[in-house]
């Protein structure tokens, strides 16, 4: 018996420390538009996370909606590694 295939998902999130409270959802999709989404990031070099409980819960966010309190944490989480993988590259 063959397994499910799963739906590849993405979600971009935007933060500007200097404009936004929190960061915001700037792009969500699934299927074709998540490998365009992941493509574009690759393309510009942005660090990619593969965190498929927290793209779940991000997903269920309204693009350019700031992510809610409860997920600061996780979200804290994913914006170390970018500062992170940002710094190595320099």
């Amino acid at each position: 018996m063959a397994g499910k295939k799963e739906i590849k998902k993405a979600v971009a999130l935007r933060y500007d420390r200097e404009q936004d409270e929190a960061p915001k959802v700037t792009a969500k999709g699934q299927g074709r538009v998540a490998e365009n989404i992941i493509e574009l990031a690759k393309a510009h070099g942005i660090p990619i996370k593969d965190d498929p409980d927290l793209v779940e819960v991000l997903a269920s966010l309204e693009l350019d909606q700031e992510i809610p309190a409860e997920i600061y944490v996780a979200v804290a989480e994913l914006l170390a590694f970018v500062y992170s993988a940002n710094s190595n590259r320099s």
